[in-house]
C-alpha cells in the first residue's frame, strides 16, 4: 500500500470552510473549555442528543471553574441519561486538575492536555488542534473510517500495533498551508467528512473532494473499511431493583459504590435474586411486593435483565438495617440526581 502524494489535508480543509458544519453550537469558538466538553459528550453519542445536554452543562457551567467548583451529584444529575457516566465523573476531575495544577487555564499542547482525566490520545489532539493550531492529527471512529477508505487502508484496527501504523500515516496528512490558521478547519473538515459524507452505510462518495484519490471508492467497496475484527464480548446478568416509594412520593435510594456499574449514581437498591430483594425488604410489607415486567438495559459490554419490583409504604420508615446506607428522596428532588437510565425510567412510568 501506498500513501497518496496529493495533499489531502489542504483539500479538506478548502472542503470544510464551504460545505463543512458551521452550526454546531460548540462550533465557531476556540475556547478550550467549550470545545473539550463537547468532545467528551460526543464520544459515543449522537450529535442530536449531545445539543440539549450540552445546552444544560454550558448553562449551569459556563466555564471551568463553576464545574471544579460543583459538586459530584449534580454533575452526574445534569449528565443523567446520557450513558456512559466516567465521562462526567472523569470530566468533573479534570476541571478540579485544571483549576488546581494550571490556574484555571488549559494546556495549549496535546501532551499535557492527555495526562487530564478523561481526556484520550484523540481528544487532546482535537483540543490542541481546534483551539490552538497545533498540527497534531486526531483519530476518532469517524476519521479512522475516512482515512482507511482513501488509503485503501487494510490493517486490522484491532491490533495496537496497526492502529499506531495509522495514527503515523494521519499525521503526514495534515495541511502544509498556513499550517496554524488551517489545523481547525482540517481537524472539524475530517470530523465532518466522517459524519456527513463518509458515512459507515451508503457513503455519499459523489460529495466527497477527495473522491477521486480513493482506494476504496475506486475498488467500489467502501463498506470494506475499516477493518476490525475483534468483537467485544457480550455478557448478560440479571438484576432485581427494588422500587419502595411511600404514597407521598418519596423514594428510597442508595448511592452506588465510586468504582464499577453505574457508579457514584443514586439508585434503587439492587438485588442478584428475588429472594435476597425480599430478605431485605420490610418483613411486615414482605407480602405486598408486586413484580413487574421484565425489561432488558442494554450496555456496550452487557445486557441486563431489570426485574423490578414494587412496595408502596404509606410512610416514611427506617430502613437502614435492612437496607444498609440510603435515603428517602422526595418526588420533587430525585429528578435533579444522577440516576441509572432504568432507574429514571421506572420512577418517572410510576410518577405519571
Amino acid at each position: 500500500m501506498t500513501t497518496k502524494k496529493i495533499n489531502f489535508g489542504d483539500t479538506v480543509v478548502a472542503w470544510q470552510k464551504k460545505h463543512g458544519r458551521h452550526d454546531l453550537p460548540w462550533q465557531n469558538t476556540q475556547d478550550p473549555y467549550v470545545v473539550w466538553l463537547s468532545e467528551i459528550m460526543l464520544q459515543q453519542t449522537q450529535v442530536s442528543t449531545v445539543r440539549e445536554y450540552f445546552a444544560r452543562f454550558m448553562q449551569r457551567f459556563p466555564n471551568v471553574a463553576s464545574l471544579a467548583q460543583a459538586h459530584q451529584d449534580e454533575v452526574l444529575g445534569l449528565w443523567s441519561g446520557l450513558g456512559y457516566y466516567s465521562r462526567a465523573r472523569n470530566l468533573h476531575r479534570a476541571a478540579q486538575t485544571v483549576v488546581a495544577l494550571h490556574g484555571g487555564a488549559f494546556p495549549h499542547c496535546a501532551e499535557q492536555l492527555q495526562a487530564l482525566p478523561g481526556i484520550g490520545r484523540s481528544t487532546a489532539a482535537a483540543v490542541a488542534s481546534l483551539c490552538f493550531g497545533e498540527p497534531i492529527a486526531i483519530l476518532d471512529g469517524n476519521v479512522k473510517r475516512v482515512l482507511t477508505r482513501y488509503l485503501g487502508f487494510d490493517g486490522d484496527l484491532a491490533s495496537s500495533r496497526i492502529e499506531k501504523e495509522l495514527w503515523a500515516i494521519a499525521q503526514t496528512l495534515l495541511p502544509q498551508r498556513q499550517v496554524s490558521a488551517s489545523m481547525p478547519h482540517y481537524t472539524q473538515g475530517v470530523m465532518d467528512l466522517g459524519a456527513t459524507v463518509c458515512t459507515p452505510k451508503k457513503p455519499q462518495c459523489d460529495q466527497c473532494p477527495v473522491s477521486k484519490q480513493c482506494v476504496a471508492n475506486a475498488d467500489g467497496n467502501p463498506q470494506r473499511y475499516p477493518v476490525k475484527t475483534r468483537k467485544l464480548k457480550r455478557s448478560s446478568e440479571q438484576l432485581w431493583l427494588l422500587h419502595m416509594q411511600t404514597q407521598q412520593g418519596d423514594v428510597w435510594l442508595t448511592q452506588r459504590p465510586q468504582e464499577g456499574v453505574w457508579a457514584g449514581l443514586y439508585c434503587l437498591p439492587v438485588f442478584d435474586s428475588f429472594d435476597a430483594l425480599q430478605q431485605a425488604a420490610p418483613a411486615k410489607q414482605r407480602p405486598n411486593l408486586i413484580e413487574g415486567a421484565v425489561f432488558k438495559h442494554v450496555l456496550t459490554h452487557k445486557d441486563f435483565h431489570v426485574h423490578p419490583v414494587s412496595l408502596v409504604l404509606p410512610r416514611v420508615v427506617k430502613l437502614e438495617k435492612t437496607l444498609g446506607k440510603g435515603r428517602w428522596v422526595t418526588g420533587v428532588d430525585w429528578p435533579a440526581l444522577g440516576l441509572p437510565a432504568p432507574v429514571r425510567q421506572l420512577l418517572t412510568k410510576r410518577r405519571r
